[in-house]
């Protein structure tokens, strides 16, 4: 679990050196850190699925178009002045 905390910070701290390179070239640069998300193989039933739900503010797994809105948002010209951002997605899991 140390290690995967680890990444997660320098996967962050590598998208905010990676905007400032960037930026001047009109490139934005974010990163995206879902929570638990409904997939076949996080799937959201089961004990540990039933302990993790109780965790999270919104009592509830996330579902993977839920991720795909903020692609989406990212990737559009509304986010122009987004970048250096480390964007979660956990249903306030992290809260």
């Amino acid at each position: 679990l140390s290690v995967y905390a680890l990444t997660k910070g320098a996967v962050a701290g590598f998208t905010r050196g990676l905007a400032r390179d960037l930026g001047p070239r009109g490139i934005t640069v974010n990163n995206i850190q879902p929570g638990p998300i409904d997939t076949d193989m996080n799937p959201a039933e089961g004990d540990f699925a039933e302990a993790l739900t109780k965790m999270t503010a919104l009592g509830r797994y996330g579902q993977g178009h839920e991720v795909a809105s903020m692609v989406s948002y990212l990737v559009s010209p509304e986010a122009a002045y987004v970048t250096g951002a480390s964007l979660k997605i956990d249903g306030g899991c992290t809260a």
